[in-house]
């Protein structure tokens, strides 16, 4: 095994964090072997330097490297960009073309957010993997490559899979090694270890003295959510380097360039954009609900033991009377058998009560509707942040797409 530190200083790689060490320990462990790796992970993790850590540990380093960003391709080109084509082939084919996988030959092809490949080049690439077999784009003749694939995707494949776009015969092709990038925001101090590390990189690079963070700016980036992850501490560390003149960042002015800060972050459900991912959101709703109505149901047992005894030593009367007549009410209409008969014996004393107030007030229970909720929950996220559905979505812990589909399945303003 190699020496994890070193390996982390090789590739640039800062934190300490658990789950980090565990996925570059895969990536070493796996790389003098030739199977297919895939990368998962958000977008601005830093998943695009695995592959190099696999391809330079493997056999193949002295090989060509070759890193293709899938998404970034258009659709009608991205065949030819993969496998090469024939003159003629298509309009402007004016000569004929290798692709990606004929150069890589005997190296590495890195193709990131594979997710985004069409169904049509997704077969293709399902022939590289288990005959090491292609054709170029106008041409019959079957080509030999010895490529070594590795993907990545920012996005959940299985639910692509579940959706119809990306083929599941191709994803258990890629899956032979899965690893899993983790976010900042699950990576707690290594926050301010790449604050730092990118302060003195940009201190470096402007010729001017690095910034640091006081105590209260610390915390404030610990708990930021970072949906952007390290590309976006990069960005935001670049950004005060340059613009702010005082060295010390103070709180206040970190909060100007992060401007959906909200000082706490809670638990939430990330990414998830179907059906399935909301069932999971209605379970914990159901749950807060129905521990809610438990401890409701508590507190209103202990009120009637007080009340029987009258261990409050309160007097009933004014508002006092109102709620508690209330209480009695309910339990005796919920009341059966002996205890029913006991409890409609309680009753005011003249001691105990100056007004015999007669409550008339109807006792509205709360709503319990999960959808009723749901329009409340999304009516108060988008007047917080005035209609800005982005930060409404992330407030509520759902994808921008899944709460557009809540406005129009509801009716919402």
């Amino acid at each position: 095994m190699k020496d994890l530190q070193s390996i982390k200083q090789r590739f640039s790689i800062i934190g300490n964090n658990e789950e980090l060490n565990h996925a570059i320990d895969i990536a070493v462990q796996v790389a003098p072997t030739d199977l297919s790796v895939l990368i998962s992970g958000e977008s601005g993790t830093g998943k695009e330097v695995f592959p190099q850590v696999i391809h330079n540990y493997s056999a193949r380093k002295h090989g060509p490297y070759i890193a293709v960003n899938c998404g970034a391709i258009p659709e009608g080109t991205i065949d030819s960009e993969l496998f090469g084509h024939e003159r003629g082939a298509f309009t402007g084919a004016t000569d004929s073309r290798k692709g990606y996988f004929e150069v890589a030959d005997g190296g590495t092809i890195f193709l990131d957010e594979v997710a985004e490949l069409p169904l049509s080049t997704q077969v293709r690439l399902l022939r590289v993997l288990e005959a090491g077999e292609f054709i170029r784009v106008g041409s019959s003749k079957v080509q030999k490559t010895n490529v070594r694939v590795i993907a990545a995707s920012n996005v959940d494949v299985v639910m692509a899979i579940d959706k119809g776009r990306f083929r599941e015969d191709l994803f258990y092709r890629l899956n032979n090694v899965p690893i899993r990038i983790p976010s900042l925001r699950e990576r707690g101090e290594d926050i301010i270890l790449l604050f730092r590390k990118f302060a003195v990189d940009f201190a470096e690079k402007y010729r001017m003295p690095a910034i640091r963070l006081d105590s209260e700016a610390k915390n404030m980036l610990l708990h930021y959510a970072w949906p952007g992850n390290v590309r976006q501490l990069k960005n935001i560390t670049e950004q005060i380097s340059i613009i702010e003149s005082d060295r010390e960042i103070r709180a206040v002015t970190l909060k100007s360039y992060l401007p959906d800060y909200d000082g706490v972050r809670l638990p939430a459900i990330i990414k998830k954009d179907d059906d399935k991912a909301f069932s999971s959101e209605r379970e914990i709703l159901y749950k807060i609900l129905f521990d809610m109505k438990g401890d409701m149901n508590d507190l209103k047992k202990l009120v009637y033991d007080l009340i029987e005894h009258n261990d409050m030593n309160v007097a009933f009367d004014g508002p006092n009377a109102r709620v508690i007549q209330n209480l009695i009410r309910e339990k005796k209409n919920t009341a059966t058998g002996p205890e029913a008969t006991e409890n409609s014996s309680v009753d005011f004393t003249p001691h105990q009560a100056r007004n015999n107030i007669q409550d008339t007030e109807e006792i509205v229970e709360e709503s319990l509707s999960l959808a009723d909720k749901e329009v409340e929950m999304i009516k108060k996220a988008l007047e917080k942040y005035n209609g800005k559905r982005k930060l409404a979505a992330n407030e509520l812990g759902i994808s921008e797409r899944t709460l557009y589909r809540k406005i129009k399945e509801y009716g919402i303003e």
